[in-house]
């Protein structure tokens, strides 16, 4: 699958000193991606990726474009380097990736990029959260990918710095790479850990993140304190698995995986971690439950500013995806 930056070869972004920089944590997953991309597109901002890895071809792609690309990891321990990396910066977009549980280190990895970022001077934060589903639920669901997140959320309204805050829906290319169908004799069975009718907001990473965070750090003042879904489209498991067969012509069925003894027959290689399966239940009920945002929340925001973030159709369409496991690495 291509990058997302592929059409910039041979472009350069401007590396006037006088246009504020903005530092990205994680730049080469699928968020960090999307909000290089989208930041050196506009042209308003100088931009600093700051990845695992320096030798990729999305890297060096980077440099050409005019980013300038550093290699600072995601990992415990990693405050020093991140301050010195984020110094200059008048903005940062913040991330944590989400941890295989019985991991249990996300709320640190965020309060040290968090910490780095007050250290190093810069002005406003956009860190990607989630709502606190322990809080939400009074504590009967744990899915600790939502929670740890929103206590660095809770961490970074504490600290003296401007910030505002992302929440992306369902990720489409969870499916991909995943929750991929199973081939039957004649067609394809999609399974998630969703049932057949509730709708759930899902979206596109890789696209929609990046205009989202430009627009805030273009305004921000407006968005000051603010929590954003960020959401491609809202619909059901049964209506992604026939959006499917009409855009492919493949016959598509959808069997749920929402209870515990479906989900581990479905994909017998979760089976093997139990934390793993609880939180998946857990984060599905939650979800169907409760609902993925907490009332209150503005879900029609991100297509207001971003009225090309992707339906599921149009992501299909767009990657041509017919239902094979697909990854997309770390750039």
């Amino acid at each position: 699958m291509a990058t997302l930056t592929a059409d910039w070869k041979g472009r350069k972004m401007s590396n006037d000193t006088g246009l504020p920089l903005i530092t990205v944590v994680g730049a080469s997953g699928k968020q960090g991606r999307s909000v290089v991309d989208s930041l050196a597109r506009s042209g308003r901002y100088r931009v600093r990726a700051l990845a695992r890895r320096l030798d990729t071809a999305l890297a060096q792609q980077w440099r050409d474009a005019g980013v300038d690309v550093r290699s600072v990891g995601i990992q415990p321990g990693m405050e020093r380097d991140l301050a010195a990396a984020l110094r200059g910066s008048y903005g940062a977009f913040l991330m944590t990736p989400n941890l295989v549980p019985p991991a249990d280190y996300e709320f640190a990895l965020g309060r040290e990029q968090a910490d780095a970022a007050l250290a190093a001077g810069v002005q406003h934060v956009v860190f990607s959260s989630l709502e606190n589903v322990e809080k939400r639920t009074a504590g009967s669901k744990w899915v600790p990918n939502f929670t740890c997140k929103a206590l660095v959320e809770e961490y970074i309204r504490g600290l003296p710095l401007n910030s505002s805050f992302v929440y992306l829906a369902f990720f489409y290319t969870n499916i991909m790479e995943f929750y991929p169908p199973a081939s039957t004799s004649d067609g394809l069975t999609f399974s998630l850990y969703l049932p057949h009718h509730a709708r759930q907001p899902f979206v596109d990473p890789m696209t929609a993140t990046g205009p989202a965070v430009v627009e805030i750090f273009a305004h921000p003042q407006l968005y000051a304190g603010a929590s954003l879904p960020i959401i491609g489209e809202i619909l059901s498991a049964d209506e992604m698995a026939a959006t499917f067969e009409r855009v492919t012509g493949i016959r598509t069925t959808y069997e749920p995986a929402y209870t515990r003894e479906s989900l581990v027959r479905t994909f017998p290689a979760i089976a093997a971690n139990e934390h793993l399966v609880r939180e998946l239940i857990d984060m599905a009920e939650y979800a169907v439950e409760y609902g993925y945002y907490a009332d209150g929340r503005d879900l029609a925001w991100s297509r207001q500013v971003d009225p090309q973030a992707l339906t599921w159709e149009q992501f299909l369409l767009r990657y041509n995806w017919r239902g094979t496991h697909t990854t997309f690495g770390s750039g």
